[in-house]
């Protein structure tokens, strides 16, 4: 019995140290869990020791958009080395030490502006990596090993009409279907493959592709996906890819929608850098939508509505906040679109100045996490009285791959889980601790 009892103690030991954090948040695609940008783990500092972040560890990586994801006690990322030759790159790494597990390296040439790199998020599901790159490439990865379950070049396949910065809306799983959104034609602009075999399982519209991500939400008790593409915002039948309700909107000269819609209590919002805001109410009832009001200005700079080049709003209450197209952080009025204040001490105010939000609703009702393209990391607080920064420091510094003026900037979207952050440039990719009392 004694033999037997130290036998489960060793055991459970072992089980323990190879689980990351029992119950701890993880951020296994592009925008977290339900790629809805909340972070609940408790436990989290309330402010910054200094003005520079410690870092746990750092590793060497290229260039890219996109950010990293992390799950299963691994960080994924993906980047571009275009010396000797131009090749795409997806990397594994623990995420406790940032040791290389695996890295798997494809020829990609590129035909598109701003070379910097992959845009999309890895998608980790169910022991299975999704990786698709900035021309249409489309990897599935054994999670743990990086070997390659199954692949297929997209833009050959599906005669993509390849969007001006590329690909860049991370795969998204449903079900057993993973699905893409890639602008190929004849009705290929969302294609949904076997998430097991690479399997196509359908395909529809013919829509241009745009850059944002799409989403999974209920309506009306069903199951239904949220694109939006370069014409419209499309809901479709994640399963057969059949068309629920269509809502046009097109771009003014070519497709530059980036941030991904956001839903709330049965409305839904989207923002763009020329046709401004918009939202949607979402019939509880039956599958429909209809605008509840749209705002822009003359133009992206003489605007009160909030023109968003790439940061995804957060919605709070009956508000929104967003960063409008040269970097003015906006509160907006979800009921008419009115404006409530601006603010530009989170970011400098330049063309498409950034920063990505992820709200901490465990830590206070308006807490939001800000990461700046200085890459700077914000513990704020956001209300209709405004802007409440609580803390700002240094995690990473700027480069110039991405872009090239103002000293460079950090673009990608973080990563928050087990209780730390992870981030990239286009030089290394980087982890910090964020626990409570824990160096």
């Amino acid at each position: 019995m004694k033999q037997l009892t130290g036998l489960f103690f060793v055991l459970f030991a072992v089980v323990v140290m190879q689980t990351p954090f029992v119950g701890a948040d993880e951020w296994s695609q592009w925008r977290g869990e339900n790629r809805e940008g909340v972070w609940n783990e408790t436990g989290i500092i309330e402010k910054f020791e200094g003005p520079e972040i410690p870092i746990r560890w750092r590793v060497p990586i290229g260039s890219g958009y996109s950010g990293p994801s992390v799950a299963d006690g691994r960080v994924y990322i993906t980047d571009r080395l275009d010396k000797p030759k131009q090749v795409e790159r997806v990397h594994c790494f623990d995420w406790e030490t940032g040791d290389q597990i695996w890295s798997y390296t494809y020829d990609a040439v590129y035909k598109i502006d701003y070379t910097a790199g992959p845009r999309a998020n890895v998608t980790v599901h169910d022991g299975l990596a999704y990786a698709l790159g900035a021309m249409g490439h489309l990897h599935c990865f054994d999670a743990a090993t990086g070997e390659v379950v199954w692949k297929r070049d997209l833009n050959a396949e599906y005669n993509i009409n390849m969007p001006i910065w590329g690909i860049a809306c991370a795969p998204i799983v449903e079900a057993e279907n993973l699905i893409v959104q890639i602008g190929g034609k004849p009705d290929a602009c969302i294609v949904a493959f076997d998430r097991k075999t690479g399997e196509e399982k359908w395909k529809a519209l013919d829509d241009n592709a745009s850059y944002s991500a799409p989403i999974v939400i209920t309506q009306a008790g069903k199951r239904v996906l949220i694109c939006w593409t370069g014409a419209n915002i499309a809901a479709l039948d994640p399963q057969t890819g059949a068309v629920h309700w269509l809502y046009s909107f097109p771009s003014e000269s070519f497709e530059i929608a980036i941030a991904t819609p956001i839903v709330n209590q049965n409305e839904l919002f989207v923002t763009e850098f020329r046709q401004g805001s918009l939202l949607l109410k979402l019939s509880p009832d039956e599958l429909k939508a209809e605008r509840i009001w749209h705002r822009k200005g003359k133009n992206e700079q003489n605007t009160d509505a909030l023109q968003t080049t790439m940061a995804t709003p957060v919605r709070i209450g009956d508000y929104i906040y967003g960063v409008d197209s040269y970097g003015e952080l906006r509160c907006l009025d979800a009921r008419n679109g009115d404006r409530i204040w601006e603010d530009l001490s989170a970011v400098r105010k330049a063309r498409w100045s950034n920063i990505h939000f992820v709200t901490h609703p465990v830590a206070a009702d308006n807490r939001v996490w800000m990461f700046n393209e200085h890459g700077e990391l914000l513990i704020t607080d956001l209300s209709p009285e405004g802007l409440n920064i609580i803390s700002r420091a240094k995690l990473i510094e700027p480069t110039r791959d991405q872009l090239n003026r103002r000293g460079g900037v950090t673009w990608s979207h973080p990563a928050f889980a087990y209780k730390h952050v992870f981030a990239r440039n286009d030089q290394e990719l980087v982890c910090a601790n964020l626990a409570k009392n824990e160096k």
